[in-house]
């Protein structure tokens, strides 16, 4: 079963591991792929996402069975576009274990908890993981050549 973890600083070596990764960040093509997270970036990030988030940020690791790192899930406040944007990232070792699926039913529901009434997400127009936001009751509300942006109704979620 998988659970949420709220990492300590320490364990941010995986994050760094995670954005790092060509395979996982394969998705992430359309952004520039990989994503640098270096260790004198760790303290302002923690502060922000962990210790301060002011209930618009929540970030937790995604732990498999074993108690093993296997992923992130986080959505964020998104003041430019009023949403809040989800974000999960499985590692590319621990995919195609039904680990985003969970993971994105325990955010929708922490969310749901946090009385975020929508959540959202902006995918890649060829990222395969828009078929698993679909199946999970989000909904298609804007596409582009590049991007596609989809929406769930958190209301009846908890």
């Amino acid at each position: 079963m998988t659970d949420f973890y709220i990492p300590a600083y320490q364990d941010l070596a995986f994050r760094r591991t995670l954005l790092g990764d060509p395979e996982t960040m394969s998705y992430n093509h359309a952004w520039g792929g990989t994503v640098s997270f270096e260790e004198e970036q760790w303290k302002e990030w923690y502060d922000h996402w962990i210790i301060h988030h002011e209930g618009k940020r929540f970030y937790r690791y995604v732990i498999d069975e074993h108690g093993s790192f296997a992923g992130e899930a986080a959505y964020h406040y998104d003041s430019e576009n009023n949403m809040y944007l989800a974000d999960i990232i499985i590692y590319a070792p621990f995919r195609n274990r039904s680990l985003g699926s969970e993971a994105l039913e325990l955010l929708s529901k922490a969310a749901a908890e946090n009385g975020i009434e929508d959540l959202y997400d902006t995918i890649a127009a060829d990222n395969p993981a828009l078929s698993m936001f679909l199946r999970h009751g989000f909904k298609e509300v804007s596409r582009t050549d590049e991007v596609i942006t989809v929406k769930r109704d958190l209301k009846k979620v908890r």
